[in-house]
């Protein structure tokens, strides 16, 4: 069941044709409503089609490079050759973590099982859901992602089949760390679709790490669509960790929706990749919920990564916390786009919002652009940003204490990062992502060194080359 672009055909071309030929396929156990919102979805798509750069938000992202592929459209992912046992581990001493696989976008059953689903906690396929968890699916699929106005979610909505379901029944607290790993590995060159539910309810607490990896050197193009619901004083900690290769473009729309008294902690940390765009919503729907919105991103070589934000407070005596740090090499480029949002009833609101960043080369670049909107009187609310090089006086103080220039150099662009993974409160994933960091920054990390296949992929050189030793 898969698609396959013939030649002088576009990917969009594509897309509608694949959907006329396999939607029937696709929506087998939809509910009515999502049977209609496939449909809505697509025709949403079939208007709009892919952003472009005359969009002012897409202004500085530009997919046409990426969608001028030939891609194939798996439904499928072929796994009979592959040691999923090897594929699917985690390196990291002490870090016991539920782990869920997806590969090239398909989860993969490997048998085990959760500890807490004794206490109703789920986790299995989007698919999976569909057919077992109809009621679930139908209050919550589809109400919090926006495919009025954003087509890719649009698009990724009409063909949601496979990607993962999580659900945290009331008063629940997950004592395991669930970790969802999706592995892209093909030949051939790949557009895929995962869509991920994530529900926690009223009292519950979880920790949820996703992690995006590439095994190979292909390219690709994952428009990936995450929804999250927190239910009334819940808690969850979630953190998502890219290590792409160069040729591939990850899009990542996450959807946070807060009721009442809950609280929600992300952390996006993007370490290599072709293209990667972030798109966090947070809807801040009930009394007393808070956000705290963080991102750090180290790029070099002519990678991209453009992070737009959108924080929504909707309901009175919300407070929210938003810090992303860059560093940016070669001829890298980002994009920052922070907005947040104070309704007209949002009375009493907190709203902090902040992007620094340092540009290593003359040639890297960073278009920065922290926006408040505000119908209350009643708030307090500041938004900033900083692009600058190295503190000279902080290299003179380091320089005057025997250390060298490029070891100074090091040092501060470590401490500056720093500030973002310090924040991460699970003590084995933030030791892992300081090393990962540290790595990095001189030059030692690829998107091939925390592959556990070791498949020879070509070495590509990093900028990052900065002699640690004496630090």
């Amino acid at each position: 069941m898969d698609g396959t672009i013939t030649g002088g055909t576009t990917t969009q071309e594509a897309l509608l044709r694949l959907w006329d030929e396999k939607r029937d396929m696709l929506g087998i156990s939809d509910p009515e409503r999502v049977a209609q919102l496939r449909q809505n979805a697509m025709q949403g798509f079939r208007n709009l089609g892919f952003p472009h750069t005359k969009l002012e938000k897409w202004r500085n992202t530009d997919l046409s490079r990426m969608l001028g592929n030939a891609f194939t459209f798996p439904f499928e992912a072929q796994i009979e050759n592959v040691d999923l046992d090897e594929v699917f581990k985690c390196d990291v001493p002490g870090f016991n973590t539920f782990m869920v696989a997806q590969y090239n976008g398909r989860y993969i059953e490997r048998g085990n099982r959760l500890a807490d689903a004794s206490r109703g906690v789920i986790v299995c396929s989007l698919s999976e859901a569909f057919s077992k968890h109809a009621d679930l699916i139908e209050k919550h699929f589809g109400r919090y992602a926006d495919v009025e106005n954003n087509s890719l979610t649009a698009l990724n909505t009409a063909f949601a089949k496979e990607g993962v379901f999580i659900y945290v029944p009331d008063n629940v607290e997950v004592t395991e760390i669930i970790q969802v790993v999706n592995i892209i590995n093909s030949d051939e060159t790949v557009f895929l679709q995962p869509r991920n539910l994530v529900i926690a309810g009223r009292n519950s607490s979880l920790k949820l790490v996703q992690c995006d990896d590439s095994i190979d050197d292909h390219p690709g193009f994952i428009n990936a669509v995450t929804e999250v619901y927190a239910g009334e004083n819940s808690v969850i900690d979630h953190y998502k960790l890219q290590n792409k290769n160069d040729r591939s473009a990850l899009v990542n729309s996450m959807y946070f929706q807060l009721e009442a008294g809950s609280s929600l902690s992300t952390n996006a940390i993007s370490l290599n990749g072709g293209l990667i765009r972030n798109e966090t919503n947070v809807k801040l729907n009930g009394r007393g919920s808070h956000a705290d919105v963080l991102g750090v991103y180290l790029m070099d070589r002519n990678q991209h990564v453009d992070n737009q934000v959108f924080i929504d407070h909707a309901m009175p005596d919300c407070t929210s916390n938003e810090l992303f740090k860059g560093i940016l090499d070669d001829h890298a480029s980002g994009v920052f786009n922070g907005h947040i949002l104070v309704r007209k009833d949002a009375q009493r609101t907190n709203a902090y919002q902040n992007n620094k960043n340092i540009l290593i080369s003359d040639k890297a670049v960073i278009d920065t652009k922290p926006f408040l909107e505000i119908y209350a009187d009643d708030v307090k609310c500041s938004h900033g940003a900083t692009v600058g090089q190295l503190d000279p006086e902080a290299m003179f103080y380091l320089r005057s204490r025997g250390i060298s220039q490029d070891n100074a150099r090091m040092l501060l662009m470590y401490a500056f990062a720093a500030e973002i993974v310090n924040r991460i409160s699970i003590p084995q994933l933030r030791l892992r992502i300081d090393d990962l960091v540290k790595k990095r920054l001189r030059g030692e990390l690829s998107v091939c060194d925390q592959c556990v296949l070791h498949c020879n992929a070509r070495e590509q050189k990093v900028a990052f080359e900065i002699d640690m030793s004496k630090i």
